[in-house]
């Protein structure tokens, strides 16, 4: 069935500089809130993070984190707001949508948004050149692990069967965030260092998502930069989803709650740990 024409809207576009992964999630967050309450408008907003950092879901256990090989390898921790598995944010694009739920883009429940926005991923990434999937893929099996990128959920990004891009949503006050993750190179199985491994082998777990996920790079055959990427995302959304953007920033009060946020929250052992 043929989805129903989306009536064209304008949204704020954010190119934002490489932050910290607490300051990432706390930018998020404030951006979601200010959304909710109606003083911002519906924003993307695409970044990257400096150092590398592993991201716990929400409700995943702190305990799947090896705390001594991410001091080792000079990576940050953080737990972010929205549900799902372990990511290694390092070399990749990151995406954050933050809308008010009842937008046309959104609408329904979490699998029909997903199914919704990854239109604008799939656009974007064809005009880098591939040939992106985005299918229900009902329950995937064969893993418990705690690492995004071993399994597609339904709706993310894959190409050749391989996952490209994990996504993970927050709902709350009426307003969504989805944001997700786009490695552009490297080896995506390091991620393992950072990760409680269980099996005596750790080199067949990084082989695990090797053989599971791929990089951009990888995909195309070739490197392209961060700002290329995201120049294609933002075109990508804007095609598929009838958006026109307005080049911003945030504003002083986003940038105050983040700032709060980012020390109370996203940097608390309390946060971090929680589960």
């Amino acid at each position: 069935m043929e989805s129903a024409p989306i009536a064209p809207a304008t949204w704020r576009l954010i190119f934002s500089p490489p932050h910290s992964g607490p300051e990432n999630m706390a930018l998020d967050e404030a951006i979601l809130d200010s959304v909710a309450s109606g003083t911002s408008a519906p924003t993307l907003r695409l970044y990257a993070w400096t150092p590398a950092c592993l991201s716990l879901g929400y409700a995943q256990p702190a305990s799947d984190a090896n705390g001594e090989g991410l001091r080792r390898m000079g990576w940050d921790l953080v737990r972010r707001p929205t549900g799902g598995r372990a990511i290694l944010h390092t070399q990749e694009l990151t995406y954050a949508i933050a809308s008010p739920q009842d937008d046309m883009r959104v609408t329904g429940n979490i699998l029909e948004s997903y199914r919704s926005l990854s239109r604008g991923l799939i656009r974007g990434l064809s005009l880098l050149g591939l040939e992106p999937e985005a299918k229900a893929l009902g329950v995937r099996e064969g893993s418990s692990g705690g690492v995004c990128f071993e399994i597609p959920s339904n709706y993310e990004i894959t190409v050749g069967g391989r996952k490209l891009v994990g996504s993970a949503q927050l709902r709350r006050m009426g307003a969504v965030l989805q944001h997700g993750s786009l490695p552009l190179q490297g080896d995506l199985g390091r991620i393992i260092l950072g990760m409680r491994i269980d099996e005596p082998d750790r080199e067949t777990a990084a082989a695990r998502v090797r053989q599971r996920a791929v990089s951009l790079a990888e995909a195309l055959g070739k490197e392209i930069s961060w700002e290329v990427a995201a120049n294609a995302l933002a075109q990508g959304f804007a095609e598929a989803l009838s958006l026109a953007w307005v080049e911003g920033g945030l504003t002083p009060e986003e940038l105050s709650k983040a700032t709060l946020l980012t020390e109370d929250k996203y940097r608390s052992a309390a946060w971090t740990t929680r589960v």
